[in-house]
């Protein structure tokens, strides 16, 4: 009996696995050259650190089990709250500002779908600790850019992505402004949070239902609707009435530094983006392909109570998430990613005639420790389809080892692009290879 994988995972045959390192490796990279060091934790945490952030509900959403110590544990479906644990445990000894990145494995228990899986691999980066309220919007930027900067790496432009970006903090404080109560902030949220996915009617009617009086509604709708900061700006000094604008300077600050560092064509404002997760504190944003054809390919904001809930200080924290299966759809749509993968690629192919030999395994050892990829045919047939493996296997070089050679101590070397052929002393050959 034939066993199949489990529903939503994926299996990783060396092609697949080259997409998934080229994602992974590009992640590394541009979280490394914009200053963010890496870190990781366990793949099962206590099912009561998901349940602090994203409560009781979220156990319907992970896989969760109960240890022969009868402790409830889960399989990390994000790793934020591990990155809450870690830096609390050594709160008082890690430098500041704290700026990591991470690239787990995560799981979660839901009914896969287009760019949604059970278990899937996840950019994460944050900053944690800029204290200083023009410091805490410089890093927001700066998550927005790393997004971006990676982005544009892999060959996605302004035309093909937009980041959207808006406040939770201004969206809270327009709403308790227009006289909704705190306690129902977050049901509210929930359903401006669904706008984007919504037809605008039923939109308008699960808002009422939230909202029974109709010029409450209507002045929400007018701020959902808001698409530019001039826009905004006056929106905002009409409701305060105070003719200025200094309370609510986060998320313009924000989309100023974002133009300074030469990414503003990328990023809009946009109200729309809520963010379901109740511990978003500020700024938040999500990456969408334009045509709006994908899911999210990322989303991200800021958190400054989080280390707090988990027992921690008080202290400001922003970041970022991005999966790898909706990027990686958006690339092929794009045809963007064939073209970047590397195809494999070995240094040299060793052919022998006559029988694969000491000589031949010397050879072979001796490239491997010099630092190149190395390998040979288990086959031992003719020269001709020695060749023809090593073509297969996109080798740059052949080593062919002939009886005449062996007794001259000498190899020749078949360049496999060009066709060209060198005779060479063995000794002659490696002393170039050390030298190189």
């Amino acid at each position: 009996m034939k066993i199949p994988p489990v529903k939503g995972t994926r299996d990783f045959y060396p092609p697949d696995m080259a997409v998934r390192n080229f994602i992974l490796d590009g992640w590394k990279k541009v979280s490394l050259r914009n200053g963010f060091e890496e870190y990781d934790g366990p793949i099962f945490e206590y099912l009561k650190m998901f349940q602090i952030k994203s409560g009781d509900e979220i156990v319907e959403q992970l896989f969760s089990l109960t240890d022969r110590g009868g402790r409830e544990l889960a399989l990390r479906p994000e790793i934020t709250p591990t990155l809450a644990r870690m830096v609390n445990q050594r709160i008082n000894s890690l430098p500041k500002p704290i700026k990591w990145f991470s690239v787990p494995r995560l799981l979660r228990a839901e009914r896969p779908q287009k760019g949604r899986l059970r278990e899937f691999f996840q950019w994460n980066i944050d900053i944690i600790g800029v204290e200083s309220g023009f410091g805490k919007c410089l890093a927001d930027a700066e998550v927005i850019f790393t997004t971006v900067d990676y982005l544009r790496q892999i060959g996605l432009t302004s035309k093909d992505i937009k980041v959207k970006i808006s406040s939770r903090k201004l969206l809270a404080d327009y709403l308790t402004g227009l006289g909704i109560p705190e306690d129902k902030l977050e049901s509210i949220y929930t359903v401006l949070d669904k706008k984007a996915k919504l037809p605008p009617e039923t939109f308008e009617q699960i808002l009422n239902e939230q909202i029974p009086d109709k010029s409450i509604t209507n002045k929400i709708l007018d701020f959902m609707t808001v698409d530019s900061m001039p826009q905004l700006e006056e929106l905002v000094k009409v409701f305060d009435g105070s003719g200025e604008y200094t309370p609510k300077l986060d998320i313009k600050l924000v989309l100023d530094n974002l133009d300074m560092m030469g990414v503003g064509d990328f990023c809009i404002y946009d109200p729309s983006i809520v963010r379901g997760l109740a511990y978003y504190t500020g700024v938040v944003f999500e990456v969408h392909d334009i045509a709006g054809e994908l899911r999210a390919i990322c989303g991200g904001g800021r958190y400054d109570n989080l280390l707090r809930d988990f027992g921690g200080p008080p202290i400001s924290a922003c970041g970022m998430g991005m999966g790898d299966r909706v990027l990686e759809i958006l690339l092929e749509e794009k045809g963007l990613l064939n073209k970047q993968v590397p195809e494999r690629q070995l240094d040299y192919f060793v052919t022998c005639i006559g029988g694969f030999s000491k000589d031949a395994w010397q050879i072979v050892e001796k490239l491997r420790s010099t630092g190149y990829s190395a390998n040979f045919s288990y086959k031992m047939g003719g020269l001709s389809k020695q060749l023809r493996e090593a073509s297969s296997q996109n080798a740059q070089k052949c080593i062919i080892i002939g009886e005449e050679e062996l007794k001259e101590n000498k190899i020749i070397i078949k360049d496999m692009f060009t066709g060209e052929q060198t005779l060479m002393g063995r000794d002659e050959f490696f002393a170039g290879l050390d030298t190189a």
